[in-house]
């Protein structure tokens, strides 16, 4: 019988490769539907019309109903299909593209006319370099020359997602191993023009700022449909050889750092200290400085004055200067000057409160004394 129910091995559309491949192999990466089994759906097909019709299939209307039966469910079943929220279809006619189609339910010729690929366009996919599997020691491509000739260790993450998809599927034949060979010769560039002082310390976020931007360059350039998202550095060491010596070093210059900022912080204290006191003495020079003048000037414009007075009245102005200048002389003196042509009119006076009192030696002699000198005083 011609459409035997037997399903002979290697016959029919599976060809002599094997495996669910249609007559123009397998469809473009990025995944896509598989063409159903051909001699499955026509087997089922004749299940379904003995079931119906009561004949069976030995008229002479079996074979050509069954081989319309199935052409009209191959068509039926390769003709629509779906594309999810974070997919492209990217459908292809004869293998070439055609057209995108966004997520939703959509209609294609049957197949081997169109089929479709639907990479998935929102997924952030991850490449790391420097690192072995299973998170063992860096790999060799880790190791990098710094621009002042030091070598790093340097593991790294690359973030990236599908930016157009037709790009990705069609301008580059491997995309993962194309990122991964980008990101590592952007990263030796950047590397190589950086002190091995500034990636260990402030220099990581302009690293990967640089990195970023030469791989998307690139993969611009090539047209590959990819957009990085963003390097982050995992890792940035001297090799394990040396890396206890260079821990010294760094040792040593944090210790050279620290005794700079305090020698700095003690003359920042003692300078302005310094500076402070000397402006103090020069401030009260110059007051010192400004008071003598200011008194010399005082001095000579009262003796101007005084001579201009001098000359209108050359007799009263000098024996109004003289009596101020004995004024000035005999003011702190203890002395007492009379004329002796007025000398009756003082009247002698007995200072009682500058005499000293006599020691009391008896009652008779301290009484004796105080009556003969106030008898002497009377007298």
């Amino acid at each position: 019988m011609p459409w035997s129910n037997q399903n002979g091995g290697g016959g029919g559309w599976q060809g002599g490769g094997g495996g669910n491949r249609g007559p123009w192999g397998q469809g473009p990466s990025g995944g896509g539907n598989r063409p159903p089994d051909i001699d499955e759906l026509i087997r089922r097909g004749q299940d379904k019309i003995r079931e119906i019709l009561p004949g069976g299939t030995g008229g002479s209307r079996g074979p050509a109903l069954l081989l319309g039966l199935a052409v009209v469910a191959i068509v039926a079943s390769t003709s629509f299909f779906r594309v999810d929220t974070d997919q492209q279809g990217i459908v292809l006619r004869f293998g070439q593209f055609v057209r995108t189609e966004q997520p939703g339910l959509h209609v294609k010729l049957p197949y081997p006319i169109e089929t479709v690929a639907t990479p998935t366009v929102t997924r952030v996919n991850r490449t790391d370099i420097g690192t072995r599997d299973g998170g063992g020691p860096s790999a060799e491509e880790g190791l990098m020359l710094t621009g002042d000739e030091n070598i790093v260790d340097i593991s790294f993450s690359v973030f990236w997602r599908i930016k157009e998809a037709p790009d990705f599927l069609f301008n580059v034949e491997d995309p993962e191993r194309a990122v991964k060979a980008m990101a590592e010769s952007a990263m030796r560039e950047a590397v190589g023009q950086s002190n091995i002082q500034v990636l260990l310390t402030t220099g990581r976020a302009e690293v990967q700022t640089k990195v970023r931007d030469l791989m998307q360059s690139a993969l611009d350039a090539y047209g590959a449909g990819i957009v990085v998202t963003e390097v982050k550095l995992q890792k940035v060491d001297p090799p394990s050889a040396v890396i206890d010596a260079f821990r010294d070093v760094q040792a040593a210059r944090a210790d050279q750092e620290r005794l700079q900022y305090e020698a700095n912080t003690y003359a920042n204290t003692v300078v302005p200290k310094a500076r402070g006191k000397a402006s103090q003495i020069t401030q009260s020079a110059e007051a010192y400085r400004e008071q003598i003048v200011a008194e010399a000037e005082g001095e000579a414009k009262r003796f101007l004055s005084v001579y201009g007075e001098y000359k209108n009245a050359k007799d009263v102005t000098r024996r109004r200067i003289y009596l101020e200048t004995m004024e000035s002389v005999l003011g702190g003196v203890n002395k007492v000057i009379v004329d002796p042509k007025n000398g009756n009119g003082v009247m002698p006076y007995l200072p009682l409160s500058g005499l000293k009192p006599l020691s009391p030696q008896s009652d008779g002699s301290s009484a004796g004394s105080s009556a003969t000198t106030t008898s002497g005083a009377a007298q």
